[in-house]
């Protein structure tokens, strides 16, 4: 009697690498185009992991540790231990990962939040969301496995003093390339420009960068604020309860004005709600803000 069984696998090898190989060149081509290096006061490392076209590298994972609940720190080794990343204020790099059990690859931007000039690692700082693959892969990595990085991609292109002040806006997640732009500004001697974080987040575990950004309110009076608004914060939090709306914006930020300029990141409800839709405008526009005043990561 013939029996057969049927099972799950992957695609061969070949396949594999050839709908992989075709799907990362053909990402690397397009988001790469364009990307611009901002000007940074330190002087240029011996050599740049990362430049202007695709990557193509994979790094090594060499520790990792959560921080909170839900969310690990990851640190990648640099072949070179002189390397840095080399990438501009407001990037992310662009990753490719097969997670276990899925039938094809993931590719997921990811920002870092290690400085550029930073010699020898780059850190990503990774929320794990139910159900997400790429995420739950990155958190089930190990010290010795390694990740594939594509290509950098690039966001806009920060000039030191180009406004007076910016009001960095940041919801849970998206709080990444808001401490990346923050830490460029406020690191780098040459650049005056004010900050004020605002960012909100659901409970008071999910308060990410809270010893940084301590840190810089110290180093920088009068000129760095970072606000933080908990949606449902335990009895005695020290933070305020509520949301990011127009009457926290009135009472933390500066009135728009020519020299201020809007940063916006988050999950796409809040996104929506700040900067609006073709239907309706949003906070921001509501609050005097023009749209070329307000980015959206």
């Amino acid at each position: 009697m013939l029996s057969s069984t049927i099972t799950r696998s992957r695609p061969t090898a070949t396949m594999a690498k050839l709908a992989g190989g075709m799907l990362v060149a053909g990402l690397a081509t397009k988001y790469t185009i364009g990307v611009a290096h901002a000007e940074s006061p330190a002087a240029p490392p011996r050599s740049q992991v990362f430049g202007r076209g695709p990557a193509l590298v994979s790094l090594v994972l060499e520790d990792a540790e959560m921080v909170n609940h839900n969310t690990r720190r990851l640190r990648f080794r640099f072949q070179d231990k002189e390397a840095a990343s080399g990438l501009p204020l407001t990037s992310a790099l662009l990753t490719y990962s097969w997670p276990k059990d899925s039938w094809l690859p993931v590719i997921r931007p990811y920002t870092p939040i290690t400085t550029a000039d930073e010699t020898g690692h780059l850190d990503l700082l990774v929320k794990q969301y139910p159900n997400g693959k790429s995420s739950t892969h990155l958190h089930s990595l190990k010290p010795g496995h390694t990740l594939f990085f594509v290509a950098p991609l690039s966001g806009h292109q920060w000039q030191p003093n180009s406004y007076k002040h910016v009001t960095l806006i940041a919801g849970g997640a998206g709080i990444t390339p808001i401490y990346q732009l923050a830490q460029g500004i406020l690191n780098n001697p040459d650049d005056k420009t004010a900050v004020t974080v605002v960012f909100g987040v659901n409970s008071d575990r999910d308060v990410l960068f809270k010893k940084e950004f301590d840190e810089y309110e110290q180093r920088f009076p009068g000129r760095f604020r970072a606000v933080y608004t908990v949606s449902s914060p335990v009895p005695g939090s020290p933070h305020r309860k509520g949301h990011v709306n127009e009457a926290l914006l009135k009472e933390v930020t500066p009135a728009p004005g020519p020299g201020n300029m809007v940063f916006v990141s988050g999950p796409p409800p809040m996104e929506t709600a700040l900067v609006g839709s073709r239907r309706e405008p949003g906070i921001l526009e509501k609050y005097g803000y023009r749209k070329e005043q307000v980015y959206k990561f």
